[in-house]
């Protein structure tokens, strides 16, 4: 995805109207609510920032006024060195910090900055945490958290039904390899920006030579590589966030495919791909047990959830995060779901070695309850399918307490509750 924003005004909705609201608020510019409706008060907010930036003032969000809250969106400008400028005082104009300026600038040397030169400058925080968190989000903010902090590793794991990118992240450079994925689940897109927010934390320990939830970022970072993929099922997270209109194809047919499962609100209740295949329902262990239980349930043919798919792993989006899982050596795999504030550790009778003692410590960091999956839910999972293929920790964790999709209103909570698992999934595997 370029630059190119959506032009928005008045009558305009859904998830990018969102953005410029936390944007403009992040800024104060704007104390209304964040519900992605463009109104009279988005429009006043709008005309007050390009008044104070010298735009023309037509409370339009247009290309001039995107590229003007550009920097406030990514986190960084680009800033062009002046005579007696020095890499302090221009952190200390920014509010930032030295180190994050030379980070996002390597090769610099600070004592012979030369007047012209062109350096980017990091300041406050990429990814918001008050939005519904769209693909497109997710592009722009890995492309800003890379421009920050370039040590920052990010590629394609493969691609979704409809050829959205599922991009992974590595962190770190040590041996030791460890993966963490979220949104397998439509409806718990909110698992994507509580990884999120912990790429950006880590980065920045790291950069600042500090600590996260207690243990040195630098030593993990030597140490371990930590994998993400932030989110598996970018086109069922477009479904529920709104960036689908109703009147797109996609849209179109998934309410045809919910249209038989009336007691399920749409688009809500979704949870699978957006060929109503459940992700999570797709890998070689124990699958028919899976299809057989959920087929008594009624999810015989592609539905908004628990529909296991004509055999495992025909789903591009669940064959993909297998590969990628064959191609590396992890010795623990974290999956994110919601809700219950729960820690799932086991697969049937597999007791993998400290795996509860590692998912003893996550319960400690976190409050959750560590527990023993339910029967119902045993089977063809990820979770399940690494512990029978590898034998080595890996855990559902389910975040949040709530109908799904869970209010962004619990961002902080969950980000707060899970930081320590995720430092912990590095450090102690």
């Amino acid at each position: 995805m370029g630059d190119a924003m959506e032009l928005l005004q008045v009558g305009s909705r859904g998830p990018t109207v969102e953005l410029l609201q936390s944007i403009l608020k992040k800024i104060g510019y704007y104390n209304g609510i964040i519900d992605g409706i463009f109104g009279q008060q988005t429009k006043d907010s709008v005309i007050y920032f390009q008044n104070n930036f010298g735009l023309v003032s037509d409370g339009i969000a247009g290309n001039n006024t995107w590229n003007a809250l550009r920097p406030y969106r990514d986190g960084y400008t680009n800033y062009t060195i002046k005579n007696g400028d020095t890499l302090y005082k221009i952190s200390h104009y920014y509010s930032t910090s030295v180190a994050r300026i030379m980070a996002a600038n390597p090769g610099i040397n600070p004592n012979n900055l030369q007047p012209g030169q062109r350096i980017t400058v990091p300041f406050g925080t990429v990814i918001p945490t008050d939005i519904s968190y769209t693909s497109d989000v997710l592009e722009m903010n890995l492309n800003a958290l890379k421009t920050i902090y370039p040590f920052i590793k990010t590629g394609s794991a493969g691609s979704s039904v409809l050829q959205n990118t599922l991009y992974y992240v590595k962190l770190g450079t040590g041996q030791k390899e460890v993966f963490y994925c979220a949104s397998y689940h439509a409806n718990e897109w909110i698992t994507t920006p509580v990884l999120m927010k912990f790429i950006e934390n880590f980065s920045k320990a790291y950069v600042e030579n500090s600590t996260i939830y207690g243990y040195s970022a630098a030593e993990i970072f030597d140490k371990v590589s930590i994998y993400l993929i932030p989110m598996v099922n970018p086109d069922g997270v477009n479904l529920v966030t709104g960036k689908f209109g109703e009147n797109t194809a996609a849209y179109q047919n998934a309410a045809k495919i919910a249209a038989d499962y009336s007691f399920l609100p749409f688009p809500n209740g979704w949870k699978a791909n957006i060929r109503g295949v459940d992700l999570n329902l797709q890998y070689p262990a124990n699958w028919e047990i899976a299809r057989e239980l959920k087929f008594q349930q009624g999810y015989i043919s592609p539905a908004p959830r628990d529909f296991v798919g004509y055999a495992p792993l025909t789903e591009p989006e669940s064959k993909a995060v297998r590969s990628f899982t064959l191609s590396h050596d992890f010795r623990l795999i974290l999956t994110y779901h919601t809700q219950g504030n729960i820690i799932y550790w086991q697969y049937l009778d597999y007791e993998p070695p400290y795996s509860y003692e590692i998912g003893n410590c996550f319960a400690e960091a976190s409050g959750y309850l560590l527990e023993s999956t339910p029967y119902y839910s045993s089977f063809a999972g990820y979770k399940d399918w690494f512990i029978q293929e590898y034998n080595r920790p890996g855990y559902t964790i389910e975040v949040g307490k709530g109908i799904n999709p869970l209010n962004i209103s619990q961002f902080n909570s969950i980000y707060s509750d899970n930081e320590g698992i995720f430092v912990m999934g590095a450090a102690l595997s």
